[in-house]
């Protein structure tokens, strides 16, 4: 039988190749969008088992709602990821980052 723990232990596993994808990989947009993508599903996935567990809705409502705002974030960031290609001619966060100042 499959108890609580598994399913947290598998949400901090997932969440913790996320971190790890930020941190090693720092030269690809894409990646990173990836990476943080997969840290807010490892949190989906923990609301959902301790929604399962406490016999309570409001969680699974909660990953509704991350769910929609993480979509429209990816299609955001896409937007801007596609007009700076067009600018810079690359994805590489090294030469995106001459726009600060």
């Amino acid at each position: 039988m499959i108890s609580l723990s598994h399913y947290l232990v598998l949400g901090a596993i997932l969440f913790c190749i996320g971190v790890a994808g930020i941190f090693l990989n720092r030269k690809n947009i894409i990646i990173l969008l990836l990476s943080l993508e997969l840290m807010l599903l490892a949190t989906n996935f923990n609301f959902v088992a301790f929604s399962h567990y406490l016999q309570d809705t409001a969680g699974q409502i909660f990953v509704f709602f991350i769910l929609t705002v993480a979509a429209a974030e990816v299609a955001i960031g896409l937007a801007i990821l596609v007009v700076l290609y067009r600018s810079r001619r690359t994805i590489n966060v090294d030469d995106i980052d001459s726009l600060k100042g």
